[in-house]
């Protein structure tokens, strides 16, 4: 009877082997979302609005109607405006910044 009891793990010690085989935890984020958009100001330090516009199809005339959104965004590249800029979801960096400027798809026109 004794060598039977000796052959069964216990909970804790199953619990132990399933953690130390266990593969490393995937260390990648998950999807951020991302916008293109063109930068309307620039007068903060570090900090440009980037305003994005999209096509929303009315729900009674069935024509497509351009809406504006603008966003804060963490500009660490030195956007100006009229620059086309992709900005990425990140964490609150303040009460209105939520946005990071990841990369300047084209320079304004000078």
């Amino acid at each position: 009877m004794a060598e039977n009891q000796e052959n069964i793990p216990t909970e804790t010690q199953t619990a132990e082997t399933q953690t130390a085989e266990a593969p490393a935890a995937d260390t990648s984020r998950a999807h951020r979302s991302q916008k293109v958009g063109t930068v309307a100001s620039d007068k903060m330090q570090k900090t440009v609005i980037v305003r994005v516009d999209r096509l929303v199809r009315h729900t009674k005339y069935r024509r497509y109607v351009r809406r504006t959104s603008k966003f804060m965004a963490h500009d660490e590249l030195g956007a100006t405006v009229g620059d086309r800029v992709r900005i990425v979801e990140t964490r609150p960096l303040s009460a209105r910044k939520r946005w990071r400027v990841v990369e300047i798809v084209q320079k304004a026109a000078k």
